[in-house]
């Protein structure tokens, strides 16, 4: 028996929370960089090494994992991934060390390896085909929201009480959804066939997207593993409003994924391209502008408006372009977000330690820039080839030649 609307619906908000969780634990860090860095005797780089490890892990176990439980039902699979990120990161709370805090962050990220690549499929599973879309841009809400309150609140509570105390918070909100995902999902698979396979298989389509993502990521993180100390030591603002400067970037991040989850089923290329550009420009700009405030609050919140619109974008023409498996393809994504985090972490953290702080913003534009430049050629990179013999038969076959051109 099919599962009902209101359940479906239920379903949907508890996976959204889930993406929340998962947004907010991964990134915190970055928020707390100073804090964990003041409490534990440890570089800011090597705080930074928390994010990096955590993506590295991502990357090298998204796709063995989700063939691993490939036929195995979906809320066994995505409830055991829940309860891991609940008791890891309570683990990385009451953590007495910079490696125990390490470690828990690591069996984090194996959690979420898995988590992004069933959540999408599984979510679009519980909906007709002809919403896949709408439901894609819903479950990525709880991405948006997670810069708007999970990053500003973890952040400021974490300068009052400790960078412990929102670690626990988010430890229990994963045993919510966790309980959440147990009780709403049906026993019985939930996958259907339309979401089990992309909607229209384009591997060369494909492979774009996931280069133009791992480059767009990685010029993104670039700059915003080290926002932090961009803020307090180029901008000047004092430690007291770091909360709310990132607030303005959550802000832009939610209304990105509002404007995207309109536009995206008209017109999904630019979905992508758009978001792209315009975080190039952003980030430029606040390599020009960065040491004045309120250009600085504009263009942080431009930074959230357009990440957020682009992993919304991606997701969906993830979903429609994936040449197999839509739990595989979706695993390749999560590996591409995630070399691009690893990497911007890493390059970031070389910027700050030989160049300065300063330049993490101008070589974060250029990194998206180029992305942009692999999104523009990808008409011709993804053209089919027709071979010229198939072009010199009768009419018809000339018309699919020239189709296909």
């Amino acid at each position: 028996m099919p599962i009902t609307s209101r359940r479906a619906n239920a379903a949907l908000v508890m996976l959204a929370l889930s993406t929340f969780s998962y947004v907010t634990i991964e990134v915190l860090p970055i928020g707390l960089l100073t804090v964990i860095a003041a409490d534990l005797d440890r570089s800011r780089s090597e705080v930074g090494l928390l994010v990096t490890g955590y993506a590295a892990v991502v990357v090298l176990a998204s796709i063995p994992l989700a063939r691993l439980t490939q036929h195995l039902p979906r809320r066994l699979v995505l409830g055991s991934t829940l309860a891991v990120l609940t008791l890891s990161t309570a683990v990385a709370t009451v953590a007495p060390t910079y490696e125990t805090l390490f470690a828990a962050r690591l069996v984090t990220a194996l959690s979420q390896a898995l988590f992004w690549a069933i959540a999408p499929p599984i979510a679009t599973g519980l909906f007709p085909p002809n919403v896949r879309g709408r439901v894609v841009a819903r479950l990525a809400i709880g991405t948006a929201l997670a810069p708007v309150l999970g990053i500003p609140f973890g952040t400021w509570l974490g300068e009052q009480a400790g960078w412990r105390v929102p670690l626990g918070l988010m430890a229990g909100l994963g045993a919510v959804a966790c309980i959440g995902i147990a009780c709403l999902l049906p026993a019985a698979e939930v996958r259907n066939a339309a979401s089990g396979r992309g909607s229209t298989p384009d591997a060369r389509r494909f492979v774009v997207l996931v280069v133009a993502s791992a480059v767009g990521v990685t010029g993104f993180l670039t700059f915003n593993t080290y926002v932090t100390p961009f803020l307090l030591d180029i901008t000047g603002f004092s430690s007291g409003v770091l909360g709310p400067m990132l607030l303005a970037s959550g802000l832009g991040g939610l209304v990105g994924t509002l404007i995207v989850g309109r536009v995206l089923d008209r017109y999904p290329w630019a979905a992508v391209v758009v978001p792209l550009a315009l975080l190039s420009c952003a980030l430029v700009g606040l390599y020009a502008f960065g040491h004045v405030q309120v250009p600085t609050v504009a263009l942080l919140a431009t930074v959230g408006m357009a990440f957020s619109g682009l992993a919304v974008a991606v997701q969906s023409r993830t979903l429609e372009f994936a040449p197999g498996s839509t739990d595989v393809a979706s695993a390749g994504m999560s590996s591409a977000f995630n070399v691009g985090i690893a990497a911007g972490a890493f390059v970031g953290g070389t910027l700050v330690d030989h160049v300065g702080v300063h330049s993490v913003a101008l070589v974060g534009g250029l990194l998206t820039a180029a992305a942009v430049l692999v999104m523009l050629s990808e008409p011709v990179l993804a053209r089919p080839r027709v071979r010229m013999a198939e072009c010199e038969h009768d009419r018809p076959g000339r018309q699919v030649c020239e189709e296909a051109a």
